[in-house]
């Protein structure tokens, strides 16, 4: 086998930028259509670019799918997601990042509804079930995207 079919097989880790989108104690959420979580509920979101910055890619994936224009946009983690039960298994490094809508009165619009079957606001003390298990672990470890003593 020539080393390049070899290397073409290997998985490789992808980076994803995904955004708690927050609008007073909510956080926006859409059901996902994937081969990975597909019906599960998870953060807008999606892969890093080339040359981009976690702040260009949150903004840009936000309105690639949402419509949404975001401000505010700053860096709250990063998680470390082994698919390996997937049918074509993966390995996601995310980068979460939280933002707040540039104009408050915008509604968030399905513009890809092959990946999602659409967008709503969440209370974050009353979240829909079944959680995308990376969302619902940081959940179940008591993360709280909120800005501390934040009322907004």
């Amino acid at each position: 086998m020539e080393k390049g079919a070899a290397a073409a097989e290997v998985p490789v880790p992808r980076v994803a930028v995904v955004v708690f989108l927050l609008k007073g104690k909510a956080v926006l959420l859409g059901r996902r259509r994937s081969s990975v979580g597909d019906s599960t509920f998870a953060l807008p979101g999606g892969h890093l670019e080339f040359g981009e910055s976690f702040e260009e890619c949150a903004a840009r994936e936000l309105i690639e799918e949402t419509g949404l224009d975001i401000d505010k946009v700053e860096f709250l983690t990063v998680t470390n997601n082994l698919f390996l039960k997937e049918t074509k298994p993966s390995h996601y490094v995310t980068v979460f990042m939280r933002a707040v809508l540039a104009d408050p009165h915008q509604v968030p619009q399905n513009l890809e509804p092959g990946k999602c079957d659409g967008w709503d606001w969440y209370d974050w003390d009353n979240l829909p079930k079944p959680l995308f298990w990376p969302l619902q672990k940081m959940v179940q470890e008591g993360f709280n995207p909120f800005p501390i003593g934040s009322n907004s």
